[in-house]
């Protein structure tokens, strides 16, 4: 029990490593570039003046949106997808998996879920004691169930989920704008650098490594996963799926009732970037919550509701839902959108 405790320790030690690393390049890219170049190597009060200016606008926003997807917390299930205290010893004493998958359908009944497991029994978790939502996956390193999990990403040592999936998307945007900015504007003195018409000093070598740290993200194996996590999540915020589910929503189709359906979230673009924005576009590019609805059932894009007959009980889990459901968004989502075909 010492030793897993310890384990448990160091690990979670050990996972603000690539969060202090990239904290450390950061601070360090900040004192190269106001300091190293702009006090000392530019000469142009008006460049500098727009370099500072500009340079801390990238910087902040770059910081605000990082610290909002580490600190963050994930979105777990409400109480109402928790097996209740008689529903839990049943479950527990039934030993036929037949009739534990029937337990547990009677109990979803109540409750606005429409996804399904491949083998089309209501998806749960053992380790959390939870009916999953639909989009809800258990993350082992956080070791709970996360509302609309996409992954756990070590960069930020956080889930990426419902809570802070706007600030993930954020953060890799501002973070290509910090470094395309920094590469453009030190380029030209890393070429006067380099033919000698600077002078050489502490400056230079700062200049030298403030290039090469900006232009590695476009040029090194870590350019390209940027690139192609930044494109990856704006291609699925786009059409409604999950980074993680460019695998499991894209290529394994999520399973509904009627069956398996890989744009079952996919209620069109407009729709798509608003549910994770919000509706008001003055706040898009600013790291606050505006995201729509409480993570726990989404927008489904065929089904109707006078169709659906999990909608019937909609009501019923909504007016048994207390003080967990008093603090849902009030202007979240309709649980069903008809999309025209």
């Amino acid at each position: 029990m010492a030793l897993s405790r310890a384990l448990r320790c160091c690990q979670r030690v050990f996972s603000w490593i690539p969060v202090i690393i990239i904290s450390s390049v950061v601070l360090w890219s900040y004192y190269a570039y106001v300091f190293e170049l702009c006090f000392v190597t530019l000469s142009n009060h008006l460049e500098r003046v727009a370099y500072l200016l500009i340079f801390h606008v990238c910087f902040i926003m770059f910081c605000w949106t990082y610290w909002k997807a580490i600190f963050t917390p994930p979105s777990t299930p409400s109480k109402k997808f928790h097996l209740s205290y008689s529903d839990k010893e049943r479950y527990e004493m039934e030993e036929r998996p037949d009739a534990q998958k029937q337990i547990l359908t009677e109990i979803a009944k109540k409750l606005p879920i429409f996804t399904r497991a491949q083998s089309g029994a209501v998806r749960f978790c053992d380790r959390c004691q939870v009916i999953k939502p639909d989009r809800c996956h258990h993350c082992s390193v956080c070791e709970t169930c996360v509302l609309k999990m996409d992954h756990h990403c070590p960069w930020v040592n956080n889930c990426v989920g419902f809570s802070n999936y706007k600030f993930f998307l954020l953060f890799l945007s501002y973070s290509m704008i910090y470094c395309v900015f920094i590469a453009s504007t030190v380029f030209q003195y890393f070429l006067k650098f380099w033919v000698g018409d600077l002078p050489n000093g502490p400056a230079k070598f700062h200049v030298l490594f403030l290039l090469f740290v900006a232009l590695m993200f476009f040029v090194s194996k870590k350019a390209f996963l940027l690139i192609d996590l930044c494109g990856s999540y704006f291609w699925c915020g786009l059409f409604n799926l999950k980074e993680r589910s460019c695998f499991s929503e894209a290529f394994s189709a999520p399973v509904f009732q009627n069956g398996p359906d890989r744009n079952g979230f996919n209620v069109g673009l407009s729709r798509n970037l608003r549910q994770v924005f919000g509706e008001d576009k003055k706040l898009w590019f600013i790291p606050v919550f505006t995201s729509q609805g409480d993570g726990h059932y989404f927008p489904l894009r065929t089904l109707c509701e006078s169709e659906n007959p999990l909608l019937a009980n909609e009501g019923k889990w909504m007016e048994d839902g207390g003080s967990d459901e008093e603090s849902a968004d009030e202007n979240g989502p309709s649980v069903i959108i008809r999309m025209e075909s």
